[in-house]
């Protein structure tokens, strides 16, 4: 075998060996950011999973407003990726202890009885304005603060992890003014997932306000982290 030749075979298996090395790590890597992934939401391969469902409140039988089940999707995503099942049930059907199952609840008190329990139970230092209409319907005041809706230009939404005594599984809620703020909460987590567990661990908790900003117009794409207002929201739970 002359020189050039050996350089060739030799440069062929080099190749070999880097592409198997690369397709190695990248494999790696994968497999721990899914491992990550499922860690955070509580949704190991195979694992099943609660998928808690509102009423639009403007409907005159039963219904779900369109970007409520736009969120849902985006749910289901979520769950697909990490390899487990959703259960779907009606937000007044829903009859389990928190921890049983991770669950996903999705609108705020008025439209999804869930949610009203989750706030009493677990973030009692939120307030919700529930009347219709008016400068503070559909308010939230949190920590002394009240954030009123502005239809299509400022809307919020709470966006938390949670974890029940002694449950072992989340409870993951997007309760907004309006539909189109759970849908961005929704968006908002399957974007900043992983900065949320470096932020707060695999295992943590916390409770976000998030401002929908002129969703006319960028729908629940705009979004802004308002602040953390874990601290103010568990104000008050029972030791």
């Amino acid at each position: 075998m002359n020189d050039d030749v050996r350089n060739i075979v030799l440069g062929l298996v080099a190749s070999g060996i880097s592409a198997a090395a690369g397709w190695f790590v990248r494999t790696l890597l994968w497999r721990r950011r899914l491992r990550r992934k499922q860690t955070f939401f509580g949704l190991p391969a195979g694992s099943e999973c609660l998928l808690v469902v509102n009423q639009d409140p403007s409907a005159s039988g039963w219904g779900v407003a369109r970007q409520d089940a736009f969120a849902l999707l985006e749910i289901s995503a979520l769950i697909k990726e990490c390899g487990a099942h959703a259960d779907i049930v009606a937000h007044d059907a829903a009859r389990q202890g928190i921890g049983v199952r991770t669950e996903f609840c999705v609108g705020g008190p008025v439209s999804n009885r869930r949610t009203e329990a989750h706030l009493r139970a677990l973030l009692p230092g939120v307030e919700v304005n529930a009347t219709h209409g008016g400068p503070d319907g559909g308010a939230l005041t949190i920590g002394g603060e009240t954030y009123r809706v502005d239809k299509g230009t400022a809307e919020y939404v709470l966006l938390a992890r949670l974890t029940g005594p002694g449950g072992s599984r989340p409870v993951f809620l997007a309760s907004g003014q309006r539909s189109v703020a759970n849908q961005a909460a929704i968006r908002y987590l399957a974007r900043h997932h992983r900065q949320l567990a470096h932020r707060h661990g695999l295992d943590g908790t916390f409770c976000l306000l998030l401002k929908v900003v002129n969703s006319d117009a960028y729908g629940p794409d705009m979004v802004e982290l308002v602040a953390d207002v874990t601290e103010a929201t568990r104000r008050g739970t029972p030791s």
